[in-house]
């Protein structure tokens, strides 16, 4: 549960009424299948890269393609699907939701191990920022992340699109979580030490849009910490349309580091640090990426039918495809290729 802050309690973070949006200053994205245009630098001419369909969830048949940019070389998913069709593709519980047996109580230890590399990275941008707001988790899921920093002694809050997930942060994890979106404005100006993205703008239609109200948000030396799956690692050029990190259809942009260096340099913000690895993503992202039909998550939102042995063994066998993966994932982390980025950023003086 989210602990009292060790100073002064500070003013309200949330708005009483949503403010005006801003007016677009890069290329907006629109919000339908036709997108052609680039929607970093407005170019129309692109080249096909790859195509696939849903391949973890398989909620759907449809094919899409993934198409570069000729000018500055961002990738994206072509067509974009509407706001309308998009929902469909993310399944219920899209987020850890361990189930109440011995194998569930291990998968949450995991869990908590897996994420202490995240917790710390915040942690160290929290401290180093000397700000007194809250940390804020964009896309928060179940809030195992925000209840390991409350514990730390942060006060937190939660912000996810789907209202169960929000629901479960706060009656499970005691994560005082809203459902809604940061494109809403629900915050005050100036109010959070810290705003944290991990794997949400990867699945935007306008994720400038987001970083413009993160920067809105932070206080004068607040912190941002983004993580995006990383499209000029190894494993892409490997595996291509089967690597993970693509997840057709719900990432709509696949992110090199050049390219979300660029995103937070536009939107006003200074890089401090970046970290190419990460125990909960990219070892077990590689196992997903060599037998997506083992991963944990997917056999639970898909349904598949398991008896309690099975279940067991599947596990057994994931976990171990997840140690293998240890070393290839690290060397090409050391080689900064790793299949995530995660980045600092601060507002640019």
């Amino acid at each position: 549960m989210a602990v009292p802050p060790r100073e002064r309690a500070p003013e309200p973070v949330l708005e009483s009424a949503p403010a005006p949006e801003p007016e677009p200053v890069r290329p907006a994205a629109p919000e339908s299948s036709s997108q052609e245009n680039c929607p970093a630098c407005g170019t129309v001419e692109m080249r096909t890269v790859l195509h696939g369909s849903d391949r973890l969830y398989h909620t759907t048949d449809k094919d899409f393609l993934v198409v570069q940019c000729a000018k500055c070389g961002l990738m994206r998913l072509y067509p974009w699907p509407s706001p309308a069709e998009i929902g469909r593709y993310y399944p219920d519980d899209y987020w850890f939701t361990p189930e109440q047996d011995p194998s569930g109580k291990w998968a949450e230890r995991y869990r908590r191990f897996v994420l202490s590399d995240h917790v710390r990275f915040v942690w160290r941008a929290f401290q180093d920022s000397r700000e007194n707001g809250p940390v804020l988790d964009v896309g928060c899921g179940g809030g195992l992340l925000l209840r390991m920093m409350a514990e730390r002694g942060a006060r937190v809050i939660g912000l996810d699109f789907a209202l169960a997930a929000a629901v479960r942060a706060n009656e499970v994890n005691g994560v005082p979580a809203v459902c809604g979106s940061l494109g809403s404005r629900p915050l005050r100006e100036g109010s959070c030490a810290v705003v944290t993205m991990f794997h949400v703008l990867e699945h935007l239609y306008d994720p400038a849009g987001y970083l413009d109200e993160a920067h809105r948000i932070l206080k004068p030396n607040g912190r941002l910490v983004i993580q995006v799956p990383n499209a000029s690692c190894w494993q892409f050029l490997l595996f291509g349309e089967h690597w993970n990190g693509v997840d057709i259809p719900r990432h709509l942009l696949h992110f090199r580091e050049s390219d979300i260096r660029a995103l937070l340099e536009d939107c006003g913000f200074e890089i401090v640090r970046a970290k190419h690895f990460s125990w909960r993503d990219n070892p077990a992202g590689l196992a997903t990426t060599l037998a997506p039909s083992l991963d944990p998550m997917a056999r639970r939102i898909c349904g598949v039918h398991e008896t309690p042995r099975m279940k067991v063994w599947k596990d057994l066998v994931y976990f171990g495809l997840v140690l293998a993966s240890l070393p290839f994932t690290m060397a090409e982390a050391l080689c900064r290729q790793g299949s995530t980025i995660m980045l600092e950023a601060r507002k640019r003086p």
